[in-house]
């Protein structure tokens, strides 16, 4: 009987213990915060960080040195020094018009990058009080700025590195190390809200506004849906900026100046379209290289790519083993001579290609015209 009691008491023991542990493991979860009070919070800790700080060196390689300027001190803070103007540009993200302060240390010689596109940077990371937390060590890493990647970079990133170009590559060296001269640099100072917001790391304290540093070497350009035009030539507006609005978190109420780079205007922006005009055929299909147009065309040599450039391209000299010369671009709707003259356009009776539907400025290329390919009727 005693033993009975003594089994007894400790199983009521147990599921107590069991009890308490399973309110202590599983807390409430805590709500974000409110991404308009976060901000204006954010906003005054880097205004205050760019008033209070100085730039104290840049070095021929574009290597920056902030500190804080001292009691008493007559440094010229970064945000009344001129050498390296302040500037700003408005982000719109979770229904925030944020105001996103960046220092060109260099603007670059060569392309910007679109905010989708792989970039090859070197990065420091710091916190407001100095705290570095991460870092690249001066080495170039691949990045890829599309934010909805698997490795996706933080919002702010896509924002800013648009606004740079990349330098020019040297030789390789012994070991392939490749070093770059006139590229990119700068200092973007970024509010939680582009950042990692209410998620922070181990090193990043939740809803910590963001400084990096940077060095822009070299892009990629990609092809997120893989039609066979790249998306920074399916920015339609030619901003360096394409947005997917169905992300209906991210851009509840986009404002006016924000432009969707959708032809067809069925909600899905061109860059993941793959029928960019929404006539039913495919982009990759309407583009893509008829056999007769690849080797030796009229006497001008045309690539193998199994589809037309947007724009007349040039052999890579880097690349002695293949010819890349693209001597025309994607075509506009044909304009030459009927199949058979005197009868209606149609699809049994087209048009043929004359070479200026391949190169005339402005044209409205084949997979953006409605009226291309000829439908049945």
């Amino acid at each position: 009987m005693n033993k009975f009691k003594y089994y007894f008491i400790l199983l009521l023991a147990g599921v107590a213990i069991v009890s308490c542990n399973k309110g202590d493991d599983d807390p409430e979860p805590v709500p974000l915060r409110d991404y308009k009070v976060q901000y204006a919070a954010d906003n005054d800790s880097i205004v205050k960080y760019l008033k209070t700080n100085y730039i104290k060196e840049v070095t021929a390689n574009f290597d920056i040195t902030i500190e804080k300027i001292p009691a008493g001190g007559t440094q010229t803070s970064i945000w009344d020094q001129t050498v390296y103007p302040l500037q700003s540009r408005d982000v719109y993200n979770h229904d925030v018009t944020y105001k996103v302060y960046y220092l060109s240390l260099n603007k670059g010689t060569g392309e910007s990058p679109l905010n989708t596109d792989r970039i090859y940077a070197s990065y420091t990371g710091s916190l407001l009080n100095g705290t570095v937390f991460d870092s690249s060590y001066g080495l170039g890493r691949s990045f890829e700025l599309y934010m909805y990647a698997s490795q996706a970079v933080i919002d702010g990133w896509g924002e800013i590195f648009p606004q740079f170009k990349t330098g020019k590559p040297g030789a390789p060296a012994a070991d392939g190390t490749i070093t770059y001269t006139d590229f990119g640099a700068g200092v973007m100072f970024l509010p939680s809200g582009l950042g990692y917001y209410g998620g922070g790391t181990d090193n990043i304290p939740a809803y910590s506004p963001l400084v990096f540093s940077f060095k822009l070497f070299s892009l990629q350009r990609l092809d997120h849906d893989f039609d066979g035009v790249f998306d920074y030539k399916e920015d339609i507006n030619g901003d360096g900026y394409i947005y997917d609005f169905r992300d209906t978190s991210r851009y509840p109420t986009p404002p006016a100046s924000m432009v969707a780079d959708d032809t067809d205007k069925d909600g899905i922006p061109d860059y993941v379209d793959t029928d960019d005009d929404g006539d039913g055929f495919s982009t990759y299909y309407e583009i893509t290289k008829p056999a007769e147009h690849i080797g030796w065309v009229n006497g001008v040599f045309n690539g193998v790519s199994t589809y037309y450039p947007w724009d007349p391209v040039a052999d890579n000299p880097d690349t002695p083993n293949t010819d890349e010369t693209e001597p025309r671009g994607i075509p506009r709707r044909p304009t030459g001579p009927l199949k058979t003259e005197g009868q209606p356009e149609s699809i049994d009776n087209p048009r043929s290609f004359v070479d200026d539907d391949y190169k005339a400025a402005g044209r409205l290329r084949i997979h953006l015209d409605k009226n291309y390919p000829y439908q049945k009727k």
